[in-house]
């Protein structure tokens, strides 16, 4: 049993993306195996992926939960199934490197309501199957300076950074220093390019689980077919 689940975003595996992003952080959700990073010169690559890591290649949709009590995980993947069949693709149009903060990621080119009325809605769909905060999970995230908005969230659904708050992005870096994300961000520039990126179909949405190493293994990929 897993000690944590999510509900992520995770390009369909065996896809030019979902190669690339397992290599770059160095761990393949999917298959639940550690990855060979790139050799890129001036560039350490484990230490700029270090905190990513863990999760995997991802956009998140529900973040991380512990399971509520009386829920079980077989009857989370039996609501993730249903919620799936009755959600469609999302088709963006297209994916763009960006900064974020002083962090790296993939995020939508243009109109990306749909994706977040998607994710709004997993939020609040899947939301009985996650046990409550404890004191020191609020105590922890609210050390980031959180608006009265993203505390509301944090305390009615776990996490702040959801509904209005909410941006989709893939994330390819932990927080970097200016020298450092300049450099990561000329090694990937090509990166676009290489992967055919544009437009950008969503397909379908992966539930996760956190080993006792805090690794996130794929436990089952779920098509969108509403």
């Amino acid at each position: 049993m897993f000690k944590r689940y999510a509900v992520y975003y995770t390009p369909e595996p065996g896809t030019p993306l979902a190669d690339f992003g397992a290599a770059w952080l160095g761990w393949d959700s999917a298959n639940g195996r550690a990855c060979q990073q790139p050799d890129i010169a001036g560039l350490d690559v484990a230490a700029l992926t270090d905190t990513p890591r863990k999760y995997g290649f991802h956009g998140t949709i529900k973040p991380p939960f512990r399971l509520a009590d009386g829920h079980t995980a077989e009857g989370l993947q039996e609501a993730l199934a249903a919620f799936c069949t009755r959600s469609a693709p999302v088709t963006l149009e297209g994916l763009q490197l960006t900064r974020l903060g002083r962090f790296l990621a993939l995020v939508p080119q243009g109109d990306a309501s749909s994706l977040a009325q998607l994710a709004a809605r997993a939020v609040q769909e899947l939301d009985p199957f996650r046990a409550p905060l404890t004191e020191a999970d609020l105590t922890k995230r609210r050390a980031a300076r959180l608006t009265p908005a993203q505390d509301a969230h944090l305390v009615r659904w776990g996490y702040p950074y959801v509904l209005d708050q909410f941006r989709f992005h893939l994330t390819l870096s932990g927080k970097l220093d200016t020298p450092t994300i300049e450099r990561a961000e000329a090694a990937l520039a090509l990166m676009p390019s290489q992967l055919d990126l544009a437009p950008y179909r969503l397909t379908g949405l992966t539930l996760l689980g956190e080993d006792d190493a805090g690794m996130f293994h794929q436990i089952h990929r779920y098509a969108l077919t509403g």
